[in-house]
């Protein structure tokens, strides 16, 4: 069988090896990198890596869509085993009974957020990549835009990495604030975090525009961090893979496990997806949303509308466009990058990707037929949580099963119990610790746990952060003069103390 190349989800690149993918993140016709087909297991062989450690699944998993060529088993090995060693529980992603259903637990990395599972590992894929290169290519710049959990985890994962800088984009007031101390009080000089007056959809259309610049592109030699990454959603597969065994390890009369996924930029559940064309038995996929639920919205309508965001207690799922979507899409599609890339583009909008102070023109909306909504209904079901009924699922299962849920998690639970899929075969995935979310839990629990140690120290670190406009131009600006290619200007300090030397000169010589 041939090795698994890539192609653009709109059609202008085909045959990219997997190094190009995991360095270039975008596409250049703005599409995502999506394998050319999916590689599968048999039943036999889903079966055979019962046994199998979280590493070794990941290698099984990871060798089909990596040319030995490009990274060789030994290496990849390595890369993966380094990459869970970030992690205090030695399942890297342990399976808990809570009620009547489970739940995966994905908060034991450095950040607490799921996200850490992929992004170890994609920091060191950069790292590996970018040391085989030489001279000018021998250098990474990073952008990413984070509604709170993927910009920790980004900078975690890349901190101190020789000759990658990494520039995470938040929107100001739009995160926790541990999630905001988590990011900025890491000291490591390859790492900097913009502060960005907008919301993330703002920040994510800014890192968006920034790719679609070629010659800014090229000359900082940028790449993606973002779950438009295909590395994070192939990373991703893995832990479905190893919740399922543990859970029909205990659950014996189980045969298809079910999952529910609290649910923003689609990339994890759609690592669901994928895991189950590979042949993992899944069941049903539940989209968990909370009043942002452009998502819910599509897959009870068919329709798929931006609207205006609305802020939650579940921060990091406050987004209005999911990123990774367009990649389901394809597939809705027939994997027909014609019919898509017309259907995104119209979604969209016109607007001058570059010059645009928010990169992207103003997306508008899009509508699938009947036919077409039928066969997504049939990939996944979906639910919305509001913040009354997330917060009484917290205190609910906090007072009845001793188990604190924090408000993205929980939106997992509200939906299967709306869809009536509380049962055995059902894994909610917990998606970050409920210390990185006290400011919301604490309006239904007391008292609180105390902090992990680890979450505790951040609070009194120094942050390091820059403010900065709702505009491509100026984060472009300080992206080149961070990474020395263009002059800092002169600070506010070097222009007024001789402009004051001066006036007070002048007054001087007018005194005589």
């Amino acid at each position: 069988m041939a090795p698994v190349r890539y192609r653009s989800t709109r059609g202008d690149v085909e045959g990219a090896s997997f190094e190009e993918v995991v360095l270039g993140g975008l596409a250049p016709d703005r599409g995502l990198y999506v394998p050319d087909s999916i590689p599968t297991f048999t039943a036999a062989e889903v079966e055979a890596m019962r046994n199998y450690t979280f590493p070794q699944i990941a290698f099984r998993i990871m060798s089909k869509y990596i040319p030995t060529e490009e990274v060789p088993a030994a290496d990849l090995e390595d890369i993966i085993n380094r990459s869970c060693t970030a992690f205090r529980d030695p399942g890297v992603t342990p399976v808990v009974k809570t009620g009547d259903c489970w739940t995966m637990e994905l908060f034991h990395g450095p950040t607490f957020a799921f996200k850490d599972v992929a992004l170890q590992f994609l920091g060191n894929l950069f790292e590996y990549f970018i040391d085989k290169k030489e001279g000018d290519a021998k250098r990474l710049t990073i952008m990413g835009a984070t509604s709170g959990d993927t910009g920790s985890a980004a900078i975690y994962g890349l901190r101190g990495k020789k000759n990658v800088h990494c520039f995470i984009l938040y929107p100001k007031g739009r995160v926790s604030l541990i999630q905001e101390q988590q990011m900025s009080t890491v000291p490591d000089s390859n790492i900097h975090c913009l502060r960005v007056e907008g919301t993330f959809d703002d920040a994510q259309d800014i890192v968006k525009a920034a790719f679609m610049d070629t010659e800014f592109r090229n000359k900082v030699r940028l790449g993606a961090v973002n779950s438009i990454n295909w590395a994070r959603v192939l990373a991703q597969m893995t832990y479905y893979f190893y919740s399922y065994y543990r859970v029909t390890d205990q659950a014996k009369g189980v045969k298809k496990v079910s999952f529910s996924v609290p649910t923003g930029n689609f990339g994890d559940i759609l690592a669901g997806f994928y895991a189950k064309k590979m042949g993992l038995p899944v069941g049903k996929l539940v989209v968990g949303t909370n009043e942002n639920d452009i998502l819910h919205r599509f897959f009870s309508s068919g329709e798929y509308a931006k609207e205006q965001i609305a802020t939650s207690i579940s921060p990091s799922m406050d987004i209005c466009v999911s990123s990774n979507f367009e990649r389901y899409l394809f597939h809705l599609f027939g994997d027909d990058p014609k019919k898509l890339r017309a259907l995104m583009e119209a979604f969209e909008g016109s607007g001058d990707p570059v010059t645009n102070s928010v990169g992207v023109g103003k997306s508008r909306s899009l509508k699938v037929t009947p036919q077409l909504l039928k066969k997504a209904r049939e990939d996944f079901l979906s639910e919305r949580s509001n913040t009354e009924e997330t917060l009484a699922l917290i205190k609910e299962y906090n007072e009845v099963h001793g188990y604190l849920y924090c408000p993205h998690s929980a939106i997992g639970v509200v939906a299967v119990n709306k869809l009536g899929l509380n049962n055995e075969s059902m894994v909610v995935l917990a998606t970050a610790h409920a210390g990185k979310f006290y400011d919301a839990v604490k309006r239904v629990v007391d008292p609180l746990p105390p902090l992990p140690p680890a979450l505790a120290a951040v609070q009194s670190l120094p942050m390091r952060k820059t403010d900065v406009p709702n505009s491509l131009k100026a984060c472009q600006n300080i992206v080149l003069q961070r990474i020395g290619l263009q002059k800092q200007p002169p600070s506010v300090l070097y222009i007024v103390v001789p402009l004051l030397v001066l006036a007070l000169g002048a007054a001087s010589f007018y005194s005589f």
